[in-house]
C-alpha cells in the first residue's frame, strides 16, 4: 500500500510499535540504520510488534544512500517535520508513495528537508508542543494516505 521509512531510529518500542501498524495497514516498512539500539530482533520489537512481526514486509538497509539505491528518490516521497508550513492533509497521496520520520531525538537531517522541500510535510499542534511520539506521527500520516485512497481497497 505505502512504504514507512524509518531513518535511524532510536527506540525501540517505536519500531515495534510501528510495524504492528505497517503489518495492519499492508504497508512496507523500510529501516534505516544505524539503530539508537542493537539488533532489531531484540526483545522490546517484538514486544511491541506482538506476533505480527514475522509477517511484516520489512527491509533493513545500511544507510540512506543503500536504501535511495533500491528505492529512488522522486516527488512521491514526503518527509514529516516540524519544519515546514505543508500540513500533511493538504498533500495528495497515492498508493506507493514514501512516507520519511526521521530519529525520536533529532527528526530528519536538515539537509535531506532543504533538498526536499515540496515533499516536506507537517502535523499541526495547537500549543508550544516540540514534537509528537513517533509512532503516533507514522499513524496520522499513514491513515489520511489510506482515507485519500480508500476507494482502491474496498
Amino acid at each position: 500500500m505505502f512504504n514507512i521509512v524509518l531513518l535511524e531510529p532510536r527506540i525501540p518500542g517505536n519500531v515495534g510499535t510501528i510495524g504492528r501498524l505497517a503489518f495492519a495497514m499492508n504497508c512496507r516498512l523500510h529501516l534505516i540504520k544505524p539503530y539508537g539500539f542493537g539488533e532489531i530482533t531484540e526483545k522490546e520489537v517484538r514486544r511491541a510488534g506482538l506476533d505480527y512481526w514475522y509477517d511484516l514486509d520489512i527491509t533493513e538497509y545500511e544507510n540512506i544512500e543503500d536504501f535511495w539505491s533500491k528505492n529512488p528518490l522522486n516527488d512521491r516521497h514526503f518527509f514529516a517535520t516540524t519544519k515546514t508550513k505543508q500540513v500533511y492533509f493538504d498533500a495528495k497521496y497515492e498508493v506507493g508513495d514514501y512516507f520519511y520520520f526521521g530519529r525520536e531525538d533529532a527528526g530528519l537531517p536538515e539537509d535531506l528537508l532543504t533538498k526536499n522541500e515540496k515533499g516536506c510535510i507537517t502535523i499541526p499542534m495547537t500549543n508550544d508542543a516540540r514534537s509528537l511520539n513517533m509512532a503516533n506521527s507514522v499513524s496520522i500520516v499513514a491513515y489520511e494516505a489510506l482515507r485519500q485512497n480508500f476507494k482502491e481497497f474496498k
